[in-house]
This record gives structure tokens, sequence and C-alpha cells, in this order.
């Protein structure tokens, strides 16, 4: 035993264990660490576990009631559809106007249009002979051409019904789809079909009552051609396609939830799941990083609370050790009074391991003394840093005024504030004249002088209390708070004229001003500054040199013709 002794003692050394406080403190970690970070993992681990599930079964709901919901909605299309293919109206007067009947037409366009009028979902419906040629139609029909697949009359007879592609109808504003059933006589003989344009409407709204929190549910073709969406709908959503790796990992994995690109080229976890009724499929996803939120923070909880509980353990164990060695009573009187916050404490010099700790306990008073100054000077360094960083993300750089984030902002801030006191407010939206040409005779400099000039003026013509702010190039724009649309075309007329006698390098420099005012031109930011930009452009038609205001013509300059 005696020869362990050495080896021992030295890796006690090499680890810094030789003295009671060092072992107390060790021993203390250690005791919390091991069972804390098992508890840590296996509760993370379940976490995780359960959180995934739950992810996993949200998705797979949405998706299966998505997709029957999707099948019961075509199903009663369809069957509605067949209802009044077979009603006497149709096929009587189809049988008619086949013998030559003018009037039998006249009465299917009537019957067809008290169709559409009490089914607010079909837009067109149209009757056509067994050659595709039409024989009667709504009167929607007058304004478009409802087209079937070349091989329609094989598929009716075939299938009894047919579920064309869908398309982005520019006209009506909303996608479209295309459905027909045969018009029988009896005894399975097809006299015609019978033709819908159908809104797709009825669809997009059954796929946000099943639309997962946080995600979207897309309906496609089993192609990946896009139909409709939970989100927003757009032409250029109905062009979209899947790309091909993400639908064959879909569909190989169908009714399991997994992780692919989204037609935005983003990380989603998805599951899709086929419509019975038609080559459909739907898609509910849920963007990956909103997915996997709570169990990054379950996480990152999880390591403070470990690190935390360390800190206090390593703390209490700290001071126990010095409790518990007598000789350290002077040492501990002079480590209550720094914990106190009294670093003048000076201990006199000690021998042996005593000695040690009262000099290295000296040296750590005058580090923290001269930390607390280091600290007092970064603090200050820190807080004019953060000011000016602050004023930064809000400013342009180029011409001192607030930037489009920061108007963005005090319009949101505006826009709560008049609703609840029932004010209002307008917005000026200003563009500097063939600004690119003068750029391109006098060069940027110049340019950015202009720039400055104007938001000069800008900023003269305006209250305090009024934001003024560099929109984007040459864009700026003025929110006027507690002004009406009145007073806002005074004060851009100001603007307009002072920026017209100003002198610039080169030659004249004017605006066009654009003037919108809340509520009257919109009830949300994003539609009162579309207001003013769509007013600015009129000024720009007119002419340019002028103040429009959202809503009105273009009232002509002096001097201007």
């Amino acid at each position: 035993m005696s020869g362990l002794v050495p080896p021992l003692s030295k890796h006690l050394r090499v680890l810094r264990l030789e003295t009671v406080r060092s072992k107390i403190l060790v021993f203390a970690l250690l005791v919390t660490l091991i069972p804390s970070g098992l508890t840590a993992w296996i509760s993370y681990t379940q976490n995780r576990r359960a959180l995934e599930e739950k992810i996993s079964q949200e998705l797979l709901s949405s998706s299966g009631q998505a997709a029957r919901e999707m099948d019961v909605w075509l199903k009663e299309r369809l069957y509605d559809l067949r209802v009044f293919a077979s009603s006497y109206e149709v096929s009587e007067n189809f049988t008619r106007r086949q013998a030559g009947s003018r009037s039998s037409q006249d009465r299917l366009n009537d019957y067809l249009n008290s169709v559409r009028d009490r089914f607010g979902e079909y837009e067109q419906l149209v009757v056509l002979d067994p050659d595709g040629r039409m024989v009667a139609t709504s009167s929607s029909a007058q304004r478009s051409t409802l087209r079937l697949p070349f091989d329609w009359a094989k598929e009716l007879s075939t299938n009894g019904s047919l579920v064309g592609s869908a398309s982005w109808d520019s006209t009506l504003g909303k996608g479209v789809l295309v459905v027909a059933v045969p018009v029988d006589r009896g005894q399975g003989r097809m006299l015609g079909a019978l033709a819908a344009r159908l809104s797709l409407g009825g669809a997009e709204k059954g796929l946000r009552a099943f639309s997962p929190r946080g995600g979207e549910v897309n309906l496609m073709t089993i192609t990946g051609t896009m139909i409709a969406s939970s989100g927003e709908n757009s032409p250029d959503l109905m062009r979209a396609n899947l790309n091909s790796r993400s639908l064959d990992r879909l569909k190989s994995r169908e009714g399991r939830v997994v992780t692919y690109e989204s037609l935005t080229g983003s990380e989603v976890v998805g599951s899709l799941k086929r419509v019975p009724r038609a080559r459909w499929a739907v898609v509910s996803e849920i963007p990956a990083d909103a997915a996997f939120l709570q169990i990054r923070r379950f996480r990152h909880v999880t390591l403070l609370l470990v690190t935390v509980l360390l800190c206090v353990v390593g703390l209490i164990a700290s001071r126990l050790g010095l409790l518990i060695v007598r000789p350290l009573e002077r040492l501990t009187r002079g480590a209550a009074e720094v914990a106190e916050g009294d670093l003048a404490v000076d201990l006199p010099a000690a021998t042996g391991e005593v000695g040690n700790l009262t000099a290295v306990f000296n040296h750590m008073v005058g580090r923290l003394r001269q930390g607390r100054q280091e600290l007092d000077a970064m603090n200050e360094r820190l807080r004019q840093q953060n000011e000016e960083l602050e004023r930064l993300s809000t400013s342009d750089a180029l011409t001192g005024l607030h930037n489009r984030r920061f108007l963005t902002q005090r319009m949101s801030e505006e826009l709560v504030r008049s609703y609840r006191h029932k004010g209002t407010f307008a917005v000026l939206m200003a563009d500097v004249d063939e600004f690119k040409k003068y750029n391109d005779a006098f060069g940027h400099p110049a340019g950015d002088e202009v720039l400055k000039k104007v938001a000069g003026i800008l900023l003269s013509s305006t209250r305090s209390v009024d934001c003024t702010a560099r929109y984007g190039g040459e864009e700026f724009a003025v929110l006027l708070t507690d002004t009406t649309g009145q007073v806002a075309g005074e004060v851009a007329e100001r603007i307009r004229a002072r920026v017209a006698g100003q002198e610039f390098a080169g030659r004249r420099i004017t605006l066009s001003i654009g003037i919108a005012e809340f509520p009257e031109h919109g009830q949300t930011a994003e539609e009162v500054i579309s207001s003013a930009d769509e007013a600015l452009y009129e000024a720009k038609r007119a002419g340019r040199n002028r103040v429009v205001r959202s809503g009105e013509k273009p009232a002509k300059v002096k001097g201007k013709p």
C-alpha cells in the first residue's frame, strides 16, 4: 500500500486536489453533475420523442382529414352535376335541340343560368353534344371558353365523370377546375355531356380548416402541379411544381412524416395523402425550424438548468469548505467582507497552506477591484456602442433619415393608436423625377447630393412627431400623424414647390408625390402605403412634378401644361 502513496499524491497535485477545499468542491460537483446530467439527458430524450410524435400525429391527421375533405367536396360537386344532367329540362330540351328546335336551346340556357345563380361554386355550365360542340351555356360562357380533354367522351363512358385540369381564371381572379358528367337518354346511351367550370374556393376553405398550426396544406396533382393551398393562392402558385425529388420522397412514404424541400426551397416537415376520387394528393407541411423550435428550447432550458445547478452547488461546496477548515476562519471573514462588496480587504501574510490561500485571496481581491473598474468602463462603452448600433439600424447612412424598417414599425404603432382613438394619419410617397437620367448625366456623387438635399427639405418641412424616411433608391416616405388628406396635400405641395425651386448641380430637380389617408384609403399599413404608391405612379403618368391624392385625378401644376 505504501508504494501507492507517491503516485496518488502526484496525481492529486496534477489535478490540484491536494487541499480540502478542492476535494470538497470537486466531490460536490461530481455528485451533482452525474445524476443531474443523466436525469436531464433522459428527460430531454423522452420529451424530444414526445414532441416529434406530437408533430407527426398533427401532420398525419391534417393530411388525412384534408384528403377526405377534398374527396367529399369533389364527390358532392360531381353528384350535383349528375342531378342537373339527369333533369328533364336537360335531357328533353337537349333532344329537341338536336332535332332543330331553337326554343329548346333558349330553355336550356335559361335552366343553366338558373342553376349557376343558385349554386355559387359553378362559374360556368355548358352542355356539349357527342362531338364536343356547345349546345347550350350559362351567361358566363360569353366571356370564356370551357375546354375538355380530347378523350373526354371515352373518359365519361368509362368512369361516368371527368375531372379536368385546374387553372387560374384571370377574369374571375380565382382558381377554377373543369369537371363533366354524361347526359344520358336511357339504356346507357350518352347524348352528350354537362361540363362546368368549378370555383376552387370551396376546396381552399376545406384546406384552411385542416391546416396545421404554423404550417399549411397544399392540394396538388399526383405529378406535383399545385392546385390550391390553405395559404395565399395566385397564378404563380398554380403554375408551380414540387421538385421531383421531394415528390418521390413523399409518394414513396405516403402516410408517414418526411423532411423535404418545399416549393420555396426551404426545408419543411410534411406528410402526403392521396385523394381517392382524383389523381390528386394533399400535402400537409410545417417549416422545419418551427417544427423543432420547442425541442431546441427544451434543450437550451435543460442545459441552462444543469449549468445553474452546477454553479449553485459549486458555490455552496466552496463556502462549506471555508467553514469546515478552522485555520481558515480569518480568510473566511475576509471573504465575507468581500462578499458584502468591500474590496478594500487586504489580509496579512501567513505561512503554509493558509499562507498560499491568503496570497491567492489578496491577489483575487486586487483582480476584482481591477475587474470592477474594467467592467464599469466596458459597460459604459457597450452602452455607447448599443446606442450607436440602434441609431444605425433605424437610419439611412446616406441621408440621415429613418430607414424603411423604422418607418414600418412607426406605421404599425400609429395604426394601433389610430384604431384605438379613431384618429387619422396620412402617408406621402415621394419620388425624384428622372433620377436615373440625372445619375447617368452627372454621376453618382452628384446624385447622392441630390438625395441629401431632398432629404433635408423633407425633414425641415415636417414636424418632429412625423416620421420621414428613405423608402428605397430615390423614393422617400413621410408619415404625418394626426393629419387629414387635405392638410397632407398642403404639406406635399409645399415640399414639391421647395424642391422645384432648389438649385441643384446640372439642372432642375422635381418631385412626384402620392398621398393616402387612413382609414379612407386603407385599413392596414400595407394598404395605405399601396394606395399612396399608386397615387405616386399616377402623378408620374400625369407628367411628373405634381401631387396626387389617392382616388383623385391629378391636378395641373402652375407653369406646366
